[in-house]
């Protein structure tokens, strides 16, 4: 059968009819403070000195309406939830340097905030924390034309971005389902994957260069356009995936590669996790440097994508399937090379069905059966999420593991990602957060993790609920590093405290 149309069952729309926009959010999260075991540093308390002294740095953008204030105090899993008494809202570079230079002296701690759509509590106070909010710092500083060369403050929203650039002919390097509303400051401070990094790798490539602002307010320029910069230090690296904890960062220069005349999407049915990794390996052989995604999500992940968000399967039913998305410059050539993977791939029975889509409404709505999937997850209960690196050959033994030990008492455990970067996405839903599921999920989860030499975050961060399990994945050497850069750049420990590094020695 060829694959010049689409292949497998289309008689139902991909998109049914319905209410697929964000569920009612629950009320009544917990706070941090007294759902975690954390106690509270001796940081100063906000006083009314203290409000006249930031109005006069930041003029009517010092927020303290606590029905304001609720949104930012609490993370987008609600999970975590601060008490912060204070937003603050400042528009250029100087203003955070002079905000955090008053709040260094006065020994108040800070808690800088981007889109707050992050997955382990990083962006959200866990006590009374000042939150520092760059949502206001939105503006293009320049673009080249001729390198990609963007520059850009730190609150400027991914998804807008991308507009802004694809209208000059290139592409942000970094894709994420949170795009409509993650800031790339903090997609920076994370050092954030997301679903471009087979093809464009890392932020830490791309980033060219940055601002960021002390604890003290010393403002540190590294906001370089240069591709090579070889004198000393490269600096801009302490920032990215710091998580906020060494500096805020402003301003961020980060390099757009050319945006793909031809873009297709696969999506596909396999048999069995044997074969999804036979089909990546033929793909990597076979389709080279146009390959630019390789999805996997098994079949409760697309079971609770129907159910929650009411997306329908394109496909015959499967235990797994596979987004493999080719993007290049010559659409005949893509063509014909991923015509012959398919027809290989099909012909040797590692795929039992599949469609194809080259134009724009489709291919988003194939990708959409991916990006929601922790939507649909959500809807589905209170979820335990675990963001892992493992070795490919063992990527899914977790998930069928983890099945035959909870038992009835997780509703669903399911495992999708970026099987092109060996990145696991593992969850596990249940009616209500339960003590004694946790209790069996961790340490488990990371000493499974440690066992295979894995990581126990692989682009989500530490942040606040997982900075105690990073000895699983770091050297007691590489900790100790990591506690004295933080007592050299922030003596007083006054930026994002309780987040990346762990309580104890």
């Amino acid at each position: 059968m060829g694959w010049a149309a689409p292949w497998g069952p289309w008689a139902s729309p991909l998109v049914r009819s319905g209410n697929s926009s964000a569920s009612s959010r629950s009320p009544g999260v917990m706070l941090t403070r007294d759902r975690y075991p954390v106690q509270r540093l001796p940081f100063s308390v906000v006083s009314e000195d203290d409000l006249a002294a930031l109005e006069r740095i930041v003029p009517g953008r010092v927020i303290t309406d606590p029905e304001e204030l609720e949104a930012p105090n609490v993370d987008w899993l609600r999970t975590v939830r601060g008490s912060s008494q204070v937003l603050l809202r400042p528009r250029t570079t100087q203003e955070v340097a002079h905000v955090l230079r008053y709040c260094h002296e006065r020994n108040l701690a800070v808690s800088p905030q981007g889109g707050n759509t992050g997955m382990v509590g990083g962006s959200t106070p866990v006590f009374d924390e000042i939150i520092l909010s760059t949502a206001l710092m939105n503006q293009v500083i320049s673009f080249q034309d001729m390198s990609g060369v963007l520059v850009c403050q730190a609150g400027c929203v991914l998804e807008e971005l991308s507009q802004y650039v694809e209208e000059r002919g290139f592409v942000m390097p970094l894709d994420l389902g949170a795009k409509g509303s993650c800031h790339i400051g903090g997609n920076v401070a994370t050092n954030a994957g997301g679903l471009r990094f087979l093809r464009y790798g890392s932020l830490r490539g791309t980033v060219l260069g940055l601002e960021a602002v002390l604890a003290d307010g010393t403002v540190l320029n590294c906001l370089t356009s240069l591709r090579k910069d070889n004198t000393g230090y490269d600096l801009k690296q302490l920032f990215i995936g710091s998580e906020g904890t060494l500096g805020v960062i402003t301003a961020v220069s980060i390099l757009c590669p050319p945006r793909p005349s031809a873009v297709s999407v696969a999506f596909l049915g396999c048999p069995g996790f044997a074969e999804v990794l036979q089909t990546f390996s033929t793909c990597r052989q076979l389709l080279g440097e146009i390959l630019s995604a390789f999805e996997f999500m098994d079949a409760e992940c697309m079971q609770l994508v129907g159910r929650h968000l009411r997306l329908a399967s394109p496909v015959q039913e499967s235990p797994f399937y596979v987004l493999i998305e080719t993007s290049g410059s010559e659409a005949g050539h893509d063509a014909e090379k991923l015509s012959s993977f398919l027809e290989q791939v099909q012909g040797s029975g590692l795929v039992t069905d599949g469609t194809l889509a080259t134009d724009q409404r489709r291919i988003q709505a194939l990708w959409a059966l991916r990006e929601r999937i922790s939507e649909a997850l959500s809807r589905d209960g209170y979820v335990y999420k675990y963001d892992l690196s493992l070795p490919l050959d063992r990527l899914y033994d977790l998930v069928g593991d983890l099945r035959t030990r909870l038992g009835p008492s997780a509703k669903h455990v399911v495992g999708y990602g970026h099987l092109g970067d060996g990145n696991l996405h593992l969850n596990v839903t249940a009616e209500a957060f339960c003590e004694s599921l946790l209790g069996a999920l961790e340490p488990y989860v990371y000493e499974w993790t440690a066992r295979q030499q894995g990581s126990v975050s692989a682009e989500h961060g530490l942040g606040f609920k997982k900075r105690d399990v990073a000895g699983y994945s770091k050297a007691p050497e590489a900790l100790r590093l990591m506690r004295q850069l933080k007592a050299l750049l922030d003596p007083r420990g006054i930026l994002n405290p309780y987040k990346t590094l762990p309580a104890h020695a």
